[in-house]
């Protein structure tokens, strides 16, 4: 037992050190082997061939040693340790700080040194003339006068130098320089910047038309944008840092640009987002441009209507919603608004000669009585060349049958019974017999009416068909 008890010891302490080595071999293997692929693979960037030669895999070693010095190299470069960032920051900090008292103490200087300038060229001045009077009342009556010539170039700016703020005496020379640095700028031809500088102009004193007649004197310039859109764009865009809306003037020169273009979708922007002044002309001009580029129609109209129905232009706007197909729309339109007069509604179906809209218009809607008569519509369509209309309103009215035609009659306050002969005669003229045919037969069938024989002469039948 003894012996066996040994010979188990000896395997036990063989069995741990095993499990102990092949313990330390896996983390091993583990620490130096898991970044890299399967060695079964082939070492990228080399062929089979490569693979087994000694010569190039020692070469490609040192590629790889020197691509490796190469990155660590860089690190040290580009990354600093998180505490310089700090200490940078706190530096930045400072020499802001240092930035503005220096910024702050120039302007004060300089202030000094032009009322010191006005001061001495006053003195010689005074020196040059009899001295009558003393110096300080020579001052004063150049303050009031401003008769002094200044070097700066405005004698508009004396008595604000000559005044104890510096901020009234910057105002004119602030606005001056700002004239003369887009002047700069379109003589460059650095015409982005100058239509930014031009869009944060002070006051807007460079939003004006006399702006854009420069920019439209450059002209289009092959391969860049065109500074005259630049201008708009920018101007626009900032129209909400200011309390009052881009003018009626430039917002139309600006979508006239945008159209002229082709961008349309600066021109959507522009009208739903920006702050502009809307006006009669800028509708037209968006319903023309629909005219042209029938593709994108229904979104100028869309356009239109907006800045119709903003301006209170009614009319126009009802036309744009008839235009787009939007007939539920129009109708609630016109019984929103109630100043449409019946020679609106017929003009409307004149430049809109639509089916459904003309029907509806004839028709009650939302217990509401008909808003124009159905006979005089024939009639007027008939009257201004638009009979295919007038025909395709017979047609449906035909397909309802002689109870519908009735109905229409009867509820049709605007229209006489002369009238509707005439009515009968265009339908027998155009094919509709059935249909003329109803419409007498409906006109005899009413309570007092006679037909009148063309035998009985003692009748006037120019003036009058029917009893």
């Amino acid at each position: 037992m003894r012996v066996i008890e040994n010979n188990s010891s000896k395997i036990q302490l063989q069995i741990d050190k095993m499990k102990k080595l092949r313990a330390e071999y896996e983390a091993k293997e583990v620490r130096y082997h898991t970044f890299s692929k399967d060695p079964s693979k082939p070492i990228p960037g080399m062929t089979l061939q490569e693979s087994v030669n000694l010569v190039a895999l020692t070469k490609y070693l040192k590629h790889l040693e020197d691509k490796y010095a190469e990155i660590k190299q860089a690190m040290l470069k580009k990354y600093v340790p998180i505490q310089r960032k700090a200490e940078l920051d706190e530096e930045m900090i400072m020499t802001l700080k240092r930035r503005d008292l220096a910024e702050n103490l120039n302007k004060q200087l300089q202030f000094r040194h032009q009322r010191l300038q006005i001061i001495s060229n006053a003195f010689i001045s005074w020196i040059k003339s009899d001295m009558s009077s003393s110096f300080e009342d020579f001052v004063e009556h150049i303050q009031k006068t401003k008769s002094l010539p200044v070097i700066i170039g405005d004698e508009g700016i004396v008595e604000e130098l000559l005044e104890d703020d510096p901020g009234k005496a910057k105002g004119a020379e602030i606005l001056l320089c700002y004239i003369e640095r887009f002047s700069e700028l379109m003589s460059l031809g650095e015409y982005e910047k100058a239509a930014c500088f031009a869009a944060n102009s002070p006051r807007r004193i460079l939003q004006n038309i006399g702006t854009v007649n420069k920019f439209k004197a450059v002209g289009k310039i092959r391969g860049k944008p065109f500074p005259l859109l630049l201008f708009f764009e920018a101007i626009f865009s900032t129209s909400h840092a200011y309390r009052r809306p881009i003018n009626a003037e430039l917002t139309l020169e600006g979508i006239k640009c945008g159209l002229s273009e082709k961008r349309l979708d600066l021109v959507i922007n522009w009208v739903t987002q920006e702050r502009l002044t809307f006006s009669e002309e800028l509708g037209d001009v968006i319903c023309d441009y629909g005219e042209q580029d029938t593709y994108n129609k229904a979104k100028c109209l869309a356009l239109a209507q907006m800045i119709y129905s903003e301006c209170g232009l009614h009319k126009k706007a009802l036309l744009c919603i008839c235009k787009q197909g939007q007939i539920p729309g129009a109708m609630e339109y016109i019984q929103q608004f109630k100043d449409f007069t019946y020679d609106d509604l017929m003009q409307l179906i004149k430049l809109c000669p639509h089916i459904k809209l003309i029907q509806c218009l004839t028709r009650e809607w939302n217990g509401k009585p008909p808003s124009l008569s159905f006979g005089l519509a024939i009639l007027h369509l008939f009257s201004v060349d638009l009979k295919k209309v007038g025909i395709k309103l017979l047609q449906e009215i035909s397909k309802g049958g002689k109870s519908i035609v009735e109905h229409l009659m009867i509820n049709d306050q605007f229209f006489s019974l002369e009238n509707w002969q005439e009515i009968a005669n265009i339908c027998l003229q155009n094919g509709f017999d059935q249909l003329s045919q109803d419409i007498m037969s409906i006109l005899r069938s009413q309570a007092g009416v006679t037909e009148i024989s063309e035998e009985d002469d003692t009748v006037n039948l120019m003036e009058h068909v029917f009893w």
